[in-house]
């Protein structure tokens, strides 16, 4: 017996460990098949049930079910990573923002997924590019999103294709119609961010996020538009506090001509204006402008205690069927490309050729597993650039702004 001991012992300790499936690195007994959750932001989740309602029918011992987190994406974050790094199980997919999954990866709050297992070839390129992390595959492109002009197509002839073009236009039709011009997102958040990237061409930091990349003079340039904006007054002071929601309503409204919103605006503007505004590419310096990619990529929890049932309901999630009632039912972005050349869902949404061409030319926000604080660092330096009486940015605001960057990435 006092031979048998050690080997009882160890035995037991082993047991407990696979019972407890607190680990984060195995699956437990059951082989990773059972019941699960689908955290997501609260916004726009009414289209979801019925979908949810199909696997569970189909499943009745892998039942998914929905939790709804708070609506902002911050908040979203927040709750997310309280939840990872206590190690719970509580959260098994999670719906990331693109620009989250280098942190969470890096982190292990997520675990790493099989390229052949889901049908990439199928999506858009760049959507893929977002879930890939230090050559891995972490996440699965879910919906993507880009950047778009809607303008009034009543009150102008053509869109505007350069920053020129858009500042010319938007004087005049302010000047006759007594309107705002043009606003995007310029508050002092993550919008701000976007809005700048995008002014940019979204090269800030090298493809491996290690390095300060942001050209200067394109920097001061992108800074000097919106300055040269709010100074002249086709871009509203009030511009200064909108986010997505104010810029969507204020253009709905009719109180502007131009405004830089996500393809989410369409609807409630159609309700609005009806034929009265179209969209198009956002205009750059001397051509077509390059959009930040936005979208959403569905994970798996490391501490998920049915890891083979959330990667089963993630390839159920982004299937072509599923995917197109999350466009035509959520009104949200799909990722494979041929959705966005069916004749029916055009005609239904008919921004999606100018949304398809917009995300392959769009450029990712900085890849990094800080990207939070870089954020936050990039908006709080626009927002001083911009702040009344709107100078004319100088070398050192740039200087300054890429000093700050280079900081943020060594405290990493």
């Amino acid at each position: 017996m006092r031979r048998l001991m050690p080997v009882l012992l160890a035995a037991l300790l082993t047991a407990g460990c696979a019972a407890s499936g607190d680990d984060g690195g195995g699956e437990p007994e059951t082989g990773g098949i059972g019941p699960i959750t689908f955290a997501v932001g609260r916004e726009g989740t009414t289209y979801l049930q019925p979908l949810l309602d199909r696997w569970n029918q189909a499943h009745p011992a892998e039942k998914v079910t929905l939790i709804e987190l708070p609506e902002a994406a911050d908040e979203q974050r927040a709750q997310m990573v309280s939840n990872l790094q206590a190690r719970s199980d509580r959260y098994d997919v999670l719906v990331l923002d693109v620009v989250w999954t280098a942190e969470f990866a890096d982190n292990g709050w997520i675990i790493p997924l099989e390229r052949g297992a889901f049908p990439l070839d199928k999506f858009l390129p760049p959507v893929v590019d977002t879930a890939v992390y230090n050559g891995k595959l972490w996440a699965v492109p879910y919906t993507s999103n880009a950047g778009l002009l809607f303008y009034r197509s009543d009150l102008v002839k053509k869109p505007p294709k350069t920053w020129a073009d858009l500042r010319r236009r938007a004087i005049d039709v302010t000047k006759k119609h007594n309107i705002g011009g043009y606003a995007g997102q310029f508050l002092a958040y993550e919008g701000l961010t976007v809005n700048f990237s995008e002014a940019v061409g979204g090269q800030i930091l090298s493809t491996d996020g290690q390095e300060v990349t942001l050209d200067s003079a394109k920097a001061k340039a992108a800074l000097g538009f919106l300055a040269q904006g709010l100074r002249e007054g086709w871009i509203p002071d009030d511009a200064l506090s909108y986010k997505e929601e104010e810029s969507r309503l204020a253009f709905q409204n009719g109180d502007l001509a131009f405004a830089r919103n996500w393809p989410h605006a369409y609807g409630s503007a159609k309700a609005k204006l009806g034929d009265r505004f179209a969209v198009t590419r956002l205009p750059g310096q001397n051509g077509p402008g390059t959009s930040a990619l936005g979208g959403q990529n569905l994970a798996v929890s490391a501490y998920s205690k049915h890891p083979k049932t959330a990667r089963d309901f993630i390839h159920y999630f982004t299937s072509m069927e599923t995917q197109r009632r999350v466009l035509s039912e959520g009104s949200f972005p799909p990722v494979w490309t041929e959705l966005y050349d069916d004749p029916e869902l055009i005609e239904q949404f008919p921004y999606l050729p100018v949304l398809k061409e917009s995300i392959l030319a769009a450029k990712p926000r900085p890849v990094s597993a800080n990207y939070n604080q870089l954020s936050l660092v990039i908006a709080s330096s626009v927002a001083k650039a911009l702040s009344p009486p709107f100078p004319e940015p100088s070398d050192a605001v740039v200087d300054s702004l890429k000093a700050d960057l280079t900081e943020s990435l060594s405290t990493q």
